[in-house]
């Protein structure tokens, strides 16, 4: 077999994907343009580093059979999560300005304030600045390409999951 066709290469790609989306988001986009995670772009970076935790795991443990399958599923349900929050984000950039919902709080005061339950609530309902596009790169903004990286990550994670 093809070494990069092993399991343990898979895991390590599903690692190195999401340290390397987290440093794009993180160095490039927050660092150098300055741009502020909205909740659902702070939401959406959690589900990133959960995929990237679980393939870490994964990688270190080099399990087999049913261990394999068992990390493989919880890296493409983290994706799956992410990608629905993502969805969401590319949803409400969608909508006309006059449908968008007002700018809200901000995390940190949320979760100061609220109960945890409610702040998830919110945070998911998204607000006016999640329906901001402040970024683009060949025509997608940062949700429509975190959504991409979600649908990969999940696809990898599928495979992984199915195959013998």
């Amino acid at each position: 077999m093809h070494p990069l066709m092993q399991k343990r290469p898979v895991f390590f790609a599903l690692f190195l994907i999401p340290v390397i989306a987290m440093g794009f988001a993180v160095l490039f986009l927050q660092q150098a343009l300055g741009l502020a995670p909205c909740p659902l772009c702070i939401t959406q970076r959690g589900f990133v580093i959960l995929v990237g935790l679980f393939a870490l795991a994964a990688f270190i443990h080099n399990p087999s059979g049913i261990g394999r399958r068992l990390y493989a599923g919880l890296c493409t349900l983290a994706a799956i999560g992410g990608a629905a929050v993502a969805g969401r984000h590319v949803w409400l950039q969608s909508l006309p300005a006059d449908q968008a919902p007002a700018c809200g709080p901000s995390l940190d005061y949320m979760l100061d304030t609220l109960p945890l339950s409610e702040t998830f609530a919110l945070v998911m309902m998204g607000d006016g600045n999640c329906a901001e596009t402040q970024w683009s790169f060949l025509g997608m903004s940062i949700p429509a390409q975190t959504l991409l990286l979600f649908l990969v990550l999940a696809m990898l994670g599928l495979w992984q999951t199915a195959r013998r």
